[in-house]
């Protein structure tokens, strides 16, 4: 019991850590990007310089920029839900794999965070392209708005699917209770990808409502990191996600109603 206490608390402090050093990273990132302003558009709105080369950079340069702060971004959004995931895995490895733990626990994580670094490669050069296609396209750049307003209906019915609930319970129970896990490397690394697609599966909605919004906007971070950190660990979770997905309907509703001058 002392050795499990130990090892719990050894768990969650290194991850309050990495949590705080990812958080301060992201902060510092958002008020230098925040500094360099942002590009009026038309429709009202302003475009993030997060899609934007730097003068003089590249754009390889660019890319490996944004996924650089994107996996420290989301280190600090998912640490809060994927901790007691860890905990899980360790007590699945058990007494087996207790000499090497740590370093199965952190090949777990790194597969997982592996699956949203692959996000951010696919997210960047789509959002460099539109974002480029929005300063040459003034009539579509109008209807940015609109399209932020119907990306947010759709992730907010997300919510209520047969599919968001299927992927919100492999996170929520993933290893299940009572199950054991071989203490080896291959299966510590399978495990993590594996969490890490449930995961971005789970909550690939909400996270396309912090890309349209604003992917450097540290209310919406928050915001997005709340929901899904209280749909993981709260013992409703379902309940929360379909409290979460009314929410984003409604804002979805209300920004159509403003870009369409009916609110």
């Amino acid at each position: 019991m002392v050795s499990e206490r130990a090892s719990r608390r050894a768990l969650f402090g290194v991850s309050a850590l990495l949590f705080a050093a990812s958080a301060a990273a992201t902060i510092v990132w958002c008020a230098s990007m925040s500094d360099m302003g942002v590009m009026p558009m038309p429709g009202g709105w302003a475009m993030s310089m997060a899609w934007m080369r730097m003068p003089g950079q590249t754009w390889s340069g660019a890319a490996a920029s944004f996924l650089g702060m994107w996996v420290v971004m989301m280190v600090a959004m998912m640490l809060p839900s994927l901790a007691p995931m860890l905990w899980r895995y360790r007590q699945a490895v058990g007494e087996t794999g207790k000499t090497r733990l740590g370093r199965l626990t952190a090949l777990v994580g790194v597969g997982y965070f592996l699956v949203w670094a692959g996000i951010g490669m696919a997210a960047f050069p789509f959002g460099a392209a539109l974002a480029a296609v929005e300063m040459q396209q003034p009539e579509l750049a109008r209807a940015v708005p609109i399209a932020v307003g119907v990306v947010m209906l759709i992730a907010g019915a997300l919510q209520f699917s047969a599919w968001k609930a299927h992927h919100l319970v492999c996170c929520r129970e993933a290893p299940g209770r009572g199950f054991t896990l071989s203490a080896d490397a291959g299966t510590a690394w399978r495990h993590g990808l594996r969490h890490g697609l449930h995961c971005s599966y789970c909550c690939v909605n909400l996270m396309a409502i912090l890309l349209v919004i604003g992917v450097m906007d540290l209310r919406a971070m928050a915001v997005v990191t709340a929901a899904i950190t209280v749909e993981r660990l709260a013992p409703a979770g379902e309940r929360v996600a379909r409290a979460t997905g009314a929410v984003v309907v409604g804002a979805g509703l209300l920004l159509i109603a403003r870009a369409t001058g009916l609110g």
